[in-house]
């Protein structure tokens, strides 16, 4: 199983489109089983085209190009966290290969003020692989020491939806560097959460964000930070681990790089 995580910073990038052409080559390419995308925006003023989803989606936009590339098994779900950057609605996708059998999303943070860009949500869905149920988690989190909303609030809040049976993966930014002992990255693992990073047979630095950008504008120019994960509930033989969209063997894509890893799973 493949699996996939990349904060978009949807819309907010320089030469967009031509970025967000990139990113579906590779998902075309990769075949990627499950992806989870953070900061997914929509124009707050676009029409709606089905359901939530308006029509300028970065996720739809995504899977319509992976449709223009001859790719046609990626369905994905959606929902606002809140509004951002003045005219979107931002908010997280889980896209999968493999069938959606159920997705929900919820609030972890106890702030629920859509006008609040602090408020916070998770995406998950349940998706059919290998005749087994598995849950994912997309998530964009608060920071550790965040006087508003503080990151262990959110992660109290996710661990009363993580079932206690059966396998689940949580996906996304944690705004926690994994460097950085007894804070977010600890906490999460002291829930029960094991890093596939950690986990894996081979693997690169991991780094996923590089000097100063949103949320963390007092890096230096050189200052590398691993803040996108890829947690399971289980221990699980994850082959490989790889730092993608850095610019090096995969184009850049957003101000945060993507998260990859192939895992073996029992069957």
């Amino acid at each position: 199983m493949k699996l996939l995580t990349l904060n978009v910073h949807g819309w907010q990038e320089e030469n967009q489109m031509e970025k967000l052409e990139s990113l579906a080559r590779d998902i075309a390419s990769e075949r990627y089983d499950v992806i989870a995308l953070q900061e997914v925006m929509q124009s707050i003023d676009a029409p709606f085209v089905k359901g939530k989803i308006k029509q300028d989606n970065y996720a739809l936009v995504l899977i319509q190009l992976l449709q223009e590339l001859g790719i046609h098994d990626y369905d994905f779900v959606w929902d606002m966290a809140h509004y951002g950057f003045v005219t979107y609605e931002e908010g997280l996708a889980i896209l999968s290969r493999h069938p959606i059998h159920s997705n929900k999303s919820f609030f972890v943070t106890k702030l629920q003020d859509m006008n609040n860009w602090k408020t916070r949500k998770i995406v998950q869905a349940a998706v059919s692989y290998q005749g087994k149920d598995i849950q994912f988690f997309s998530g964009h989190f608060g920071w550790w020491n965040d006087e508003v909303a503080p990151f262990k609030e959110q992660i109290d809040a996710l661990m009363k939806h993580v079932p206690k049976e059966g396998l689940s993966f949580l996906m996304g930014d944690l705004n926690n560097d994994a460097n950085v002992r007894d804070e977010g990255f600890d906490y999460v693992k002291a829930k029960g959460f094991y890093d596939t990073f950690e986990m894996a047979e081979q693997k690169d630095d991991g780094i996923t964000i590089k000097g100063a950008i949103a949320g963390w504008n007092q890096n230096g120019a050189e200052d590398g930070r691993r803040i996108d994960y890829i947690l399971s509930n289980q221990p699980l033989n994850v082959k490989h681990s790889a730092v993608r969209f850095n610019g090096k063997e995969t184009p850049v894509v957003s101000d945060h790089a993507g998260v990859t890893v192939t895992i073996q799973l029992e069957n």
